[in-house]
């Protein structure tokens, strides 16, 4: 048994919690609290009414999500928000995200452990953002094929791409997890030659053929379920915490 605030205090140090910035509604850290200590540790991508339920059959009195419960701004606790928040506090289930500050982090973050899964271990930061980098990329010696095989083993499920760049080799990689696909041109201004991410719009694909560029499209779920996964393993390590991912794919 674990108190809760020193799991919060740890976390919020290594990640940044505090100085990382984010979108609005990510509201990154605790962000419902127990009665103070934690037994078992959960990890999912999502928030979602379904993730809620299977961490508390699990058992588990901490989940940790990458994508919060406030994505959307101020709701009304009513139906299925209602749910989730009541049958969290009747378990005692606490809940804390890592958005941004996940995907960037050095050693657990989505980023560096999808680079690593599929050859690149020697990165640079790129894609400035508010103050941070939020990408990782790099040079490598290999055919397109041969990467997005790679990749498929990384990822699994139904992987899409755009193989728009005319030479046969990748050139220089670069990955942002999730749903970064709209930023094709920014990449190309980087000197991206093979854009690894979860999804992007529909005009994303058209875009990358006209400039020229390879987009490998491998699922926003499927490219952010690393970080959490790592951050539980993490937990048990250190506090030696029974713990459980709750896998539920949204398959895109």
């Amino acid at each position: 048994m674990i108190e809760l605030e020193k799991i919060v205090r740890y976390l919020d140090d290594e990640l940044r919690t505090k100085k990382v910035p984010d979108y609005p509604g990510a509201l990154n850290g605790l962000q419902l609290a127990n009665n103070g200590t934690v037994t078992k540790v959960a990890a999912a991508v999502d928030a979602s009414l379904p993730v809620f339920k299977k961490a508390i059959s699990a058992g588990a009195d901490l989940l940790i999500v990458h994508h919060g419960m406030f994505w959307h701004g101020a709701k009304k606790i009513v139906d299925a928000q209602y749910e989730k928040l009541k049958l969290a506090i009747d378990a005692n289930m606490a809940v804390y995200s890592s958005h941004i500050p996940l995907d960037i982090h050095e050693e657990w973050g989505n980023n560096v452990l999808l680079a690593r899964q599929i050859g690149m271990n020697a990165t640079e930061k790129f894609h400035p953002w508010k103050g941070e980098l939020l990408g990782l990329k790099q040079r490598m010696d290999l055919s397109f094929d041969e990467l997005f095989v790679r990749i498929q083993s990384a990822l699994g499920g139904d992987v899409k791409c755009c193989k728009g760049r005319s030479a046969a080799d990748v050139g220089m990689v670069g990955i942002i997890t999730g749903g970064a696909g709209s930023e094709v041109q920014a990449m190309v201004d980087e000197g991206i030659d093979t854009f690894v991410t979860g999804e992007g719009p529909h005009w994303s694909y058209p875009l990358a053929e006209e400039l020229g560029i390879n987009v490998v499209y491998g699922g926003h779920y499927a490219t952010e379920t690393f970080g959490v996964l790592k951050l539980i393993e993490r937990l048990k390590q250190k506090y030696l915490l029974c713990n459980y991912f709750v896998d539920h794919p949204t398959r895109l």
